[in-house]
């Protein structure tokens, strides 16, 4: 998916410029590395803000439109409001075509509904992981990575060495061992009612044919 932004370059920084900027509608950025020295940038608030609310923006190759010229980026953090749906910085990183990159991106699942731990025994699918950390080329880099729930039974899991990983992309989890991406969590079993629970429940319903209980000493 292709995703540009246009953005042009601020003189002005510090707390108050960005203040008033916000106050415009705008949003105070930055985009740096790529050999080159930080640029300090300016967008549209409101364009910026939807954007967001794209997943493919967070892990795709962007076209930033700077004063006319093009660069490529991806996006590396935003800073919010504590409370209001404001966004009060983001940042950008340039991308060489040539040099390998760490992304996070997210996992989607399919075939969940249709898995035999569900069809068949009505377990519950527990996602562990929604995204996962990789490097590859940026030409290489996915959207997202699909994890096929098909085959998953009730009381097993999809462990991250069961991935499959497009051509050219490799995992960089950084944690130990070979972590459990989802599994299948056994169905609770219904509560059995016990004989003397039942008759319990049935003794009111017999005083009510015979008459009121008698009230107790």
């Amino acid at each position: 998916m292709a995703i540009s932004f246009k953005a042009q370059s601020r003189e002005l920084q510090g707390s108050s410029a960005s203040r008033r900027l916000r106050r415009a509608g705008q949003l105070p950025g930055i985009i740096y590395g790529g050999g080159k020295d930080a640029t300090p940038i300016v967008l549209d608030h409101n364009e910026l803000f939807h954007l967001l609310k794209k997943e493919a923006f967070h892990s795709s190759l962007l076209t930033a439109e700077v004063d006319g010229k093009t660069e490529t980026v991806v996006m590396r953090d935003t800073q919010w409001h504590p409370y209001k749906p404001l966004v009060l910085h983001v940042d950008f990183q340039r991308i060489d075509a040539r040099q390998p990159i760490h992304m996070k991106v997210p996992l989607h699942f399919i075939n969940g509904e249709n898995c035999p731990a569900v069809k068949l025994s009505g377990a519950h699918i527990s996602h562990t992981m929604t995204e996962l950390d990789i490097k590859c080329l940026p030409a290489d880099l996915p959207e997202f990575i699909t994890v096929d729930l098909a085959n998953l039974e009730e009381g097993h899991a999809i462990h991250l060495s069961n991935l499959s990983l497009p051509k050219g992309v490799e995992s960089a989890y950084r944690g130990e061992g070979d972590p459990v991406v989802v599994n299948a969590l056994q169905a609770q079993a219904e509560p059995v009612e016990s004989e003397a629970g039942a008759e319990g429940e049935a003794a009111p319903a017999a005083a009510s044919e015979g008459g009121a209980a008698p009230a107790a000493e």
